[in-house]
């Protein structure tokens, strides 16, 4: 008997790694989709399912938060009694069925619609009604559970688990996501969650944002940065481009170099080489390059836009308020 129940066990081993196996054709347009899809989400990722679904919704909202795509799991029993209304504007729903044609699933569409909230879903059933609503469908495909009845949802359930995984390990490459971020969502790390959230939830942008012309006298400098007391401010050109900084750190060295400091300009004394960061990067990425600068730790850096425009610049006080 135990020989019958080891070779048993080997053949459930061997049924779902063939069935794992099998995921990599499927891999593919539909999955750059829905990687783009969640890597744009600029608010959470609300990942659900019912029943083994459900709880490998669970498991999967923990790995993407994790990992730098913050998300929260909702029942959706629940969300049909109150908790619908965690679905915001900005948010991106994540569903996750076997046969993706669950009412309580599908029950939950409207919602999405009213929002404008786009859907991701993983379906083991080509052309399921829950796959026609989605933006992105990941298809798993029709597998044969290793259950002996082929009842119990076991192969199922893997192969989305390893759908799941695909799509967070696909995220955190997407985001440049390292290890020392990880150490920084840890929740005895410095800043905890908020090292998940993104620089322009946090920068300071608009009239908030220290900006001087490059013919800027010293003393209109100085009170640029005492005004946005972000201890910095940033150098522009006549096109608005980032050609420096000027930090209240760079006054010392100013005054100790110079017996009239008053008549120079920002671009005398401005550093050229100024330290910058996309918007959409994560906070853990921007204090990790502010802690970790080859000329030494800085406390802010400049955030630019595509065309090299500044936008805002991040301090790490404001990563450090955030995650208390």
């Amino acid at each position: 008997m135990a020989r019958d129940l080891i070779e048993l066990a080997r053949e459930v081993v061997r049924g779902e790694a063939a069935a794992v196996a099998g995921l990599e054709v499927r891999l593919g347009p539909e999955f750059l989709a829905a990687v783009e899809c969640l890597h744009g989400c600029r608010g959470k990722v609300v990942v659900s399912g019912v029943g083994k679904s459900g709880l490998l919704a669970h498991k999967l909202a923990a790995t993407l938060t994790s990992t730098g795509t913050p998300a929260v799991f909702l029942h959706p029993a629940d969300a049909l009694h109150g908790d619908a209304g965690l679905f915001a504007p900005g948010d991106v729903a994540l569903f996750l069925s076997k046969s993706g044609a669950s009412d309580e699933l599908l029950a939950l569409l409207p919602y999405l619609e009213r929002h404008g909230i786009p859907l991701v879903s993983i379906v083991a059933t080509p052309g399921s009604a829950l796959g026609r609503k989605s933006g992105a469908c990941l298809v798993t495909g029709p597998v044969r559970e290793v259950c002996p009845m082929d009842l119990t949802p076991t192969t199922s359930i893997t192969v989305a688990q390893v759908m799941g995984d695909c799509l967070a390990v696909a995220l955190l490459e997407r985001r440049g996501f390292k290890a020392e971020d990880f150490r920084f969502l840890h929740p005895g790390g410095v800043i905890g969650r908020s090292a998940a959230r993104r620089v322009e939830e946090l920068m300071h942008e608009g009239a908030a944002l220290p900006r001087v012309g490059e013919g800027t006298p010293l003393r209109e400098v100085m009170l640029e940065i005492m005004d946005k007391r972000l201890g910095v401010t940033t150098v522009v050109d006549s096109a608005g481009r980032l050609v420096g900084v000027i930090t209240d750190g760079d006054f010392k060295r100013i005054l100790l170099k110079h017996s009239d400091p008053w008549a120079l300009t920002a671009r005398e004394v401005m550093g050229r080489e100024p330290s910058t960061i996309a918007r959409e990067a994560l906070v853990a990425a921007a204090v990790r390059q502010m802690e970790e600068r080859p000329a030494g730790p800085i406390t802010a850096l400049v955030v630019v836009d595509g065309a090299g425009l500044p936008v805002g610049v991040l301090h790490l006080h404001d990563c450090l308020r955030a995650g208390r």
